[in-house]
């Protein structure tokens, strides 16, 4: 069997987080700059949470100076919020994840990462309050990059680091709910899997023509066979 690096999202592709995180996140901005900024009405869906940071604050009149000036604070702020209010109550695996995740562990040849616009730490705890984190050694997060079209790279050279091995675009396949996922796909040239199980229609993200569009992740067999598929 052919080698695959796949890179999952978190949020809306293998679970989704109830309004704690955006609950979170406007009182680590009070916290740290007064305001709150658009957080509570503001579209997070496939975007950086660095990024999400500033859209907000610059919707509130702040510009990018002063933002960056208190960000490493608000970043720690939020992390440290959402670390101690977060419980597994706020979290839903999303159906067929966890028989996916145990079916391709379970192929030698196949590794498992993260590439993802949350920060690694609150990312994680997403991860380990339904106990999947475990399947992920390695990934690239909001922590390394504000674009997200930077993370695939990152997420290479780490998946090249931990495995001993290279991959290459034939041999990496991304899996997202965002049309965000399918631009990260196409700038390694990679395969990519998007799921209608976030705030996008199978029509919305069939407009953006990822490789393969699957409802949800409930057939596994049939989305281990598209992972494994050398026809792209």
């Amino acid at each position: 069997m052919d080698r695959r690096l796949v890179l999952f999202d978190i949020d809306g592709t293998l679970l989704k987080v109830g309004s704690v995180n955006r609950r979170v996140l406007g009182d680590a901005l009070i916290e740290v700059y007064g305001t709150e900024g658009s957080t509570g009405r503001h579209d997070f869906s496939g975007k950086m949470d660095g990024a999400i940071i500033y859209e907000v604050l610059e919707n509130a009149g702040m510009d990018r100076r002063e933002i960056a000036e208190r960000f490493d604070r608000a970043r720690e702020t939020y992390i440290t919020l959402f670390r101690e209010r977060t419980t597994p109550a706020d979290i839903t695996l999303l159906d067929g994840v966890r028989q996916l995740l145990d079916e391709l562990s379970n192929l030698p040849e196949v590794h498992l990462g993260l590439l993802t616009g949350n920060f690694e730490n609150s990312g994680r705890h997403k991860l380990k309050l339904p106990g999947i984190d475990h399947y992920f050694p390695f990934g690239a997060f909001a922590d390394d990059a504000l674009l997200r079209t930077e993370l695939p790279a990152i997420a290479l050279e780490r998946a090249s680091r931990m495995t001993g091995k290279n991959f290459s675009p034939s041999e990496t396949v991304i899996i997202g709910d965002t049309e965000h996922d399918i631009r990260c796909a196409r700038v390694l040239d990679a395969r990519s899997i998007a799921v209608a199980t976030g705030n996008f229609s199978m029509d919305e993200l069939s407009a953006h023509a990822p490789d393969v569009l699957f409802e949800n992740f409930t057939a596994t067999g049939d989305v281990v066979t598209e992972i494994l598929n050398q026809q792209f």
